[in-house]
């Protein structure tokens, strides 16, 4: 599935990414797209990566399928698991702050 983006690149990477495209006889799609994807594999491998995005995780900004698609199906489980019992403890908690 792809989705459709527009944001605004400086003139001289845009005009650097016609030269690729042109060289490699790809468009300028192409170019970005693989760019993006060979950065994402770069940060991807980093463990500071990796925990930024659990924590975005356990803090509810990202769903369980983005997590999973950046640290692996059985991390992402060990994560989920733990992030339900964490948050099993806070609503104990609470619970009981209310006695």
């Amino acid at each position: 599935m792809s989705e459709k983006v527009n944001f605004r690149l400086p003139e001289k990477l845009i005009e650097k990414a016609d030269v690729a495209a042109k060289i490699s006889h790809k468009n300028r799609t192409e170019i970005i797209k693989e760019a993006l994807q060979e950065y994402l594999q770069e940060v991807e491998d980093q463990e500071e990566f990796k925990e930024a995005v659990v924590e975005l995780y356990l803090e509810d900004e990202i769903t369980f399928d983005i997590l999973k698609q950046f640290i692996g199906r059985q991390d992402a489980e060990a994560v989920k698991a733990s992030k339900t019992l964490l948050d099993q403890g806070e609503d104990l908690a609470d619970e009981l702050a209310q006695l």
